[in-house]
């Protein structure tokens, strides 16, 4: 019965830590993409202003 327990807990603290990496991964894509986003809109208003003043 001990050993069933320990395997149990064993598989429970494997899908806590796999799925709090997931959750991590997810958020920093969005965070990623995000950073993204607002480097190229930044990139462009800084090539299109930089062609108006040549």
């Amino acid at each position: 019965m001990n050993i069933f327990l320990f395997i149990i807990i064993a598989i429970g603290i494997v899908l806590l830590i796999v799925g709090g990496v997931v959750e991590a991964v997810r958020f920093l894509l969005w965070v990623g993409i995000v950073l993204a986003l607002i480097a190229l809109i930044v990139w462009l208003l800084r090539a299109i202003a930089g062609s108006r003043k040549s």
